[in-house]
C-alpha cells in the first residue's frame, strides 16, 4: 500500500492544469468522496496492525499535500485568468463625475488670494462669543439695537453668550493679543436673527480685513479697496464711497462698484443708478484701539467687511440667496472653481 500511495504522491506532483475546468477534474479524482485518496482511507482498515501506524501517516501526509496543491493551483489560476482577459488598453477609461466647489467658497477663495497678495494674513476666530468681543471692544453702546434678540442669537440667559453677529469680533480678538503691525483677514460664518428671504438669511458668510500700522491712512483704505474691485470685478471696475457710520469706525463709508451688468449705464439689478453696494469699511475709532490695550496716538488702521453672498450674487448675477443653501445640484454644477 505504501508503493501506491507514493504513486499517488508522483500524480499529484506532476500534475500542471491548463484551466479551472482541469483543477475540478483533479479534485474530483483524488478528494472526492469516490476518489482515489478517499479510497485509500477505506482500505486502511484491512491494513496490518503493526503497518497501521506507518500507512496512517502517509495516507494523511498525502491528504494533506493533494489539499495544499488544489488550494494552491485554483488561487494561481484564477489570478492568471483575470490577468489575461482581453482588455484594449487604448480604449478611453471610463468618464468619472467630479464634484465642482460650491459657489461661495469659489468667491471666498478668490477674494483671500487677492488680499494675501497685499500682504494680509488669515485668521479665525470662535463662533460662539462672548458679549465683550462681539459688542463691548468694539464699541458698541450698550443700548445699541444690534444687541437686542430681533438680531442677536443669545445663548444664556444673562445674554452674555451669543452667535457671532459679524467677524469682527476676530479683530477684537487679534488686536487684544498681537502687537502692531497687524495685517490679518477674516473670513467665516456668522448668524442673525432675520427672517428667510431672497435677500436675506439667519446664516451667511462674511470676510473682514484690519490693518494697524503707524502712519496708516484713509488712503491706504481706498487704495486697497480699489485694487480688490479691480480684481475681483474686472479692471475696468470703477468704485465710490459714501459716508456712513458703524460703531468701531471712523470716519466710516459704504463702498459702491460700477455694475458690473450694464457698465454703470442703469439696468435693474443696480436699480438704474449704475451702481452696487459691496462693503463697508473705515478708520479704526480710538475707542477699538484703547479696548484693545493699543495706543491710538501711535498707531492707526482701517477695517473693511464685506458679505460673501453679496459678493457672490454681484459676481454670478444670482438674485436669490436661498439658492446658496438648498443642495441643488442644477445649480451648483454650474460653477467650476480656479481656486
Amino acid at each position: 500500500m505504501i508503493e501506491r500511495i507514493k504513486e499517488l504522491q508522483k500524480a499529484v506532483e506532476s500534475f500542471s492544469p491548463k484551466n479551472i475546468e482541469e483543477i475540478e477534474e483533479f479534485r474530483l479524482k483524488f478528494l472526492s468522496k469516490k476518489g482515489l485518496i478517499p479510497a485509500l482511507f477505506n482500505e486502511f482498515r484491512d491494513v496490518a496492525a503493526e503497518e497501521k501506524k506507518l500507512v496512517g501517516v502517509e495516507i494523511n501526509k498525502l491528504k494533506q499535500f493533494t489539499t495544499d496543491k488544489l488550494n494552491e493551483l485554483k488561487s494561481l489560476l484564477v489570478v492568471t485568468e483575470n490577468n489575461t482577459v482581453d482588455i484594449d488598453l487604448s480604449r478611453p477609461g471610463d468618464p468619472i463625475k467630479l464634484g465642482s466647489r460650491h459657489p461661495l467658497s469659489v468667491a471666498r477663495n478668490e477674494i483671500i488670494t487677492i488680499f494675501t497678495r497685499l500682504g494680509f494674513v488669515v485668521g479665525d476666530g470662535p463662533e460662539i462669543e462672548d458679549d465683550d468681543h462681539n459688542f463691548g471692544k468694539l464699541n458698541f453702546p450698550a443700548d445699541h439695537p444690534a444687541r437686542d434678540m430681533q438680531d442677536t442669537f443669545f445663548i444664556s440667559s444673562d445674554l452674555n453668550v451669543l452667535l457671532r453677529t459679524h467677524t469682527s469680533s476676530v479683530q477684537a480678538h487679534e488686536m487684544s493679543e498681537m502687537k502692531p503691525p497687524i495685517r490679518s483677514l477674516a473670513p467665516g460664518r456668522v448668524y442673525r436673527n432675520e427672517a428667510i428671504s431672497a435677500r436675506a438669511h439667519c446664516l451667511f458668510h462674511q470676510i473682514e480685513g484690519l490693518y494697524v500700522d503707524k502712519n496708516v491712512s484713509f488712503a491706504d483704505l481706498k487704495q486697497t479697496l480699489d485694487y480688490f474691485a479691480k480684481e475681483m470685478f474686472g479692471e475696468h471696475t470703477q468704485i465710490r464711497m459714501r459716508p456712513s457710520y458703524f460703531p468701531f469706525t471712523e470716519p466710516s463709508a459704504e463702498v459702491d462698484v460700477s455694475c458690473t451688468l450694464c457698465n454703470g449705464k442703469g439696468c435693474n439689478v443696480c436699480k438704474g443708478t449704475g451702481w452696487l453696494e459691496i462693503l463697508g469699511c473705515g478708520m479704526v475709532d480710538p475707542n477699538v484701539f484703547i479696548a484693545a490695550g493699543i495706543d491710538p496716538e501711535i498707531y492707526s488702521g482701517f477695517a473693511f467687511g464685506m458679505g460673501i453672498e453679496r459678493i457672490t450674487m454681484l459676481k454670478y448675477g444670482i438674485k436669490d440667496l436661498r439658492l446658496f443653501f438648498e443642495n441643488d445640484l442644477r445649480f451648483l454644477e454650474q460653477f467650476t472653481a480656479a481656486y
